[in-house]
Formats: structure tokens, sequence, C-alpha cells
């Protein structure tokens, strides 16, 4: 997938600005401030719905603005064009597909398939277990179109359930909530199979790149944990879990509670990492991910690297690179000015002040 135009309104410094990016190498070079990541940020936004940042879609507004909107044309590998957009007028979203209002926001995303290595991407290893989730998910979304399917059907279950157990009395009773835990364990066993699967297809895409970026660590692994102890089947539990998670007021088991971690061969725990090796480690992840989409769906997605030359090092600035040259990949990049790895290869280059971007000769 490739964008062909990316049209900006309202998003944080940036209006009114109309990107044409060459199908290769993108570099956004300007001061610190002047809106480079937020290039970015437009196009994460079409392919996740949300802002890699932290907080929430409302913190994208320009200040003294009311509206707001990031466009694009993308293209398949297959020639196919689509346009697409999301926008925001009030306190309203609305994500639309050639023109016409898309049916959930998860359609949106399913039409742009973007991964970004930014400051925070760190998160992925060392954050919370929602990043890693969304991470398995969004990667599911793009592969797996069955799965977004059982993963709404999961959500509505569990917000009903947890409506039932925050009511508590009367309305906690087999005959109110024996329905919605059928409903859960169906779709969150269903859900937790494709995890699985899933997470198995990636990890020889991620050692692939892990082994370069990381090799002192030795033999890279993952080990994913559902959400529950699977010595019992999902109803069972939930079953057994409803005084405890009436007193909660929430559903505490299930694969909205699932999570996974890695384990390298010297250094069995997260906490033996570095933060610089937390960064490789997410971006080898980032990349295995995008490889594996590349294998099932015959294109790679667009390849965002914000402030490239700060997160990483010379040499591993080198190896990204030469990564993605040899592949048929867009890749955006920003920085206060071109990379090193960069100079001397063939780039389109983006100046960007103010919140205007302009393309350089």
């Amino acid at each position: 997938m490739k964008f062909e135009s990316l049209r900006i309104a309202g998003l944080r410094c940036l209006d009114g600005v109309a990107v044409t990016p060459s199908p290769g190498i993108n570099v956004f070079v300007g001061s610190n401030g002047a809106g480079k990541t937020s290039v970015l940020e437009a196009a994460y936004l079409l392919s996740h719905g949300r802002s890699f940042r932290a907080g929430s879609r409302d913190v994208l507004l320009k200040r003294g603005a009311t509206s707001l909107s990031v466009f694009a044309e993308v293209r398949s590998a297959d020639g196919r064009v689509r346009r697409i957009g999301l926008g925001r007028d009030g306190s309203r979203w609305q994500a639309r597909i050639d023109g016409d209002q898309a049916a959930s926001l998860g359609a949106l995303v399913q039409e742009c398939a973007v991964v970004c290595f930014e400051p925070g991407s760190h998160d992925l290893i060392a954050g919370a277990s929602d990043e890693r989730r969304r991470f398995v998910d969004w990667g599911l979304f793009h592969v797996e179109h069955e799965f977004m399917g059982r993963w709404r059907r999961y959500q509505r279950a569990l917000k009903q359930r947890n409506a039932l157990l925050r009511a508590g009395g009367a309305a906690v009773d087999d005959a109110s909530l024996a329905p919605w835990e059928a409903e859960l364990a169906s779709a969150g066993e269903d859900m937790t199979a494709y995890r699985r699967t899933y997470l198995d297809r990636l990890l020889p895409h991620v050692r692939s790149f892990m082994n370069n970026v990381l090799p002192e660590l030795g033999v890279f692994s993952v080990r994913y944990r559902p959400g529950w102890d699977e010595t019992e089947d999902l109803a069972a539990t939930l079953v057994s879990r409803r005084l405890r998670d009436m007193a909660r007021g929430h559903t505490t088991v299930g694969p909205h509670r699932a999570d996974f971690s890695i384990t390298f061969e010297h250094a069995p725990l997260r906490e033996h990492l570095s933060r610089g090796q937390e960064k490789l480690c997410a971006l080898a992840c980032l990349l295995g991910q995008a490889s594996l989409h590349a294998e099932i769906r015959g294109e790679w997605p667009v390849v965002c690297l914000d402030d490239l030359a700060s997160e990483l090092d010379r040499t591993h600035q080198e190896w990204v690179v030469a990564q993605l040259l040899g592949r048929d990949v867009q890749v955006f990049v920003t920085g206060t000015e071109i990379p090193s790895a960069l100079v001397e290869r063939p780039v389109t280059v983006f100046h960007v002040e103010q919140g205007a971007v302009t393309a350089l000769l």
C-alpha cells in the first residue's frame, strides 16, 4: 500500500496541508515543533483510528479550530485506488471510504496499513499490556478479516456483562448473565485461537530482524497469556468469577486481559533490557509485523520512522535503511535534517515550517 496524496486540516499545527509523497523514501525535515511528526500522525490516524502519541483523539484538534480532517488516496499493489478520510466536526468523528460514510472505524482501518517506529515505541516492550494487545489485534484486522467480527462480538458481550455486574442485586443472576457469558466464551475462545496463530506466524519474521539488531541476547521467543487460567475453559471461569467480578464491578478474566511477554536466551526477563535494547526490540517487532503483512497481503504497509537520527545510532540507522531499500515499500522519515544514513540515498525531501509542508527539488 502507498499514499498517493495526503491532505490534512486542523491537526495540531497543520492546516491546509497537501502532500504528494513519492512511492519510495520521503523525508520530512524542519525544526522542533514545526509539525513533522504530525504528518506521520495523520497517516497513522487513518490506519489505527488513533494517534501513536499519548492522549485521546480530542487533543489532536488544532488550538482554536472546531474541525479536523485527514484525507488520502491510497493505492494497493493490485492498482486499486481508494479515497479514505477521518474527520471530526464538533464532538463527532466520522470515517469515509470513497465518499461514503464507513460502516465503522474498523472498516477504515482495514483500508490503510501503516506501522510506525517513534520515541514511544519501547512501550510495546516495557509498557502496559493494552499496547501489546493492540499490536496483535491491528495485525489481525488486516490479515484475518474474520477476526474483526469476533472482536466486536466479544466487546459487545463484555460491555453487557460489565453493566450487569455494576448494577448488582437482582440483576446478577444466572438468567441474566448466562447468555452474555456464553457469548463472551465463544467469541473469546475464537479470538484467542486467532491471536495464537498470528503470533506463531509472526515469530519467525521478528526473529529474522532480531538476530541482526540484538544478536548478543541469543534466541528470541514470545509467550502468550490468554487472560485466564487455561486449566479451565473460559465459560467455566466466568461463572466461577461472578462474585469477585461483581465486587469489582467489571470482568476480570478473558481476552481483554491477555498479554504476551518477550524473552531472550541471555535476558529472560524484560527488566534485563536497557532502554536502547527495548527500542531495538520494538523496532524488530514492528518490522516483523510489516514483513508478515507483506507475506500475507502481497504488499508492505507504509513504514513511518519518527526522528530516526535521535532514536537510533548511525549503525542501526544504516541497517534499517538497508532493510527497507531492497523492498517495494513507501517510507516516511522525520528529522531536523536528513539523517546521515539517507544523505547519499535516493529520497524525496519535504521541508516543514510552522505547520506548512513544502516539497524540495
